[in-house]
């Protein structure tokens, strides 16, 4: 696929997102665009059942917009113990958007009779590139951990803090933003996604 000076627009105002985004991407030598760089205003429902899904819809309402690439992304967590909960409702599993703390304390309380070892977890991403001659490339990345019993640390949002990554013995709230950033979730299916750019 020829990348060499193509506009690619990210589903994204979120400014760490868009870095985080051209670092990994860096030598496709795209021209990285936030939503508001390439003059998009938009409100996407995202409606699907899977994170492949809900990528999909942002990415194709914005292609259909700006006819240019596009890369979407979805994110959230699942929790082996309560069947994948609470997955592409993580931002709203109590009931209201974003709001974390309504979010992470169902989470501790569904989880409070559930030992050590059954609280297992993983943060899932899952990113979908458009391009206007309709090809269609996925890119997945996961992070395995458990949940723990209290939120522990002050970095990062949503359930950073109640999400344990055993080999660093620390929650992601307590690691820091580049030891975040080279294990994350979304930076795997960045990773994931440039492989499959490059053929390899």
């Amino acid at each position: 696929m020829k990348t060499s000076g193509n506009r690619l627009i990210i589903g994204s105002n979120n400014a760490h997102k868009i870095d985080e985004i051209k670092n990994i991407l860096k030598d496709l030598n795209y021209n990285i665009l936030s939503l508001k760089e390439a003059g998009i205003d938009i409100e996407v429902e995202e409606n699907g059942s899977t994170f492949e899904e809900n990528s999909y819809i942002k990415a194709k309402a914005i292609l259909d917009l700006a006819g240019e690439a596009v890369l979407a992304d979805d994110s959230g967590l699942e929790v082996f113990a309560l069947n994948g909960a609470p997955g592409v409702y993580s931002a709203r599993f109590a009931g209201e958007h974003g709001n974390d703390r309504k979010n992470n304390d169902r989470l501790l309380e569904l989880l409070k009779d559930v030992p050590d070892e059954n609280r297992g977890a993983r943060f899932v991403s899952a990113i979908v590139l458009l391009t206007p001659d309709g090809n269609k490339i996925v890119g997945k990345g996961y992070v395995e951990g458990r949940i723990g019993y209290e939120e522990k640390g002050t970095n990062g949002f949503g359930y950073d803090p109640l999400f344990f990554v055993p080999e660093l013995n620390k929650t992601f709230a307590e690691l820091t933003s580049d030891e975040k950033n080279n294990i994350s979730h979304r930076k795997n299916a960045l990773e994931d996604l440039k492989r499959k750019l490059l053929g390899e």
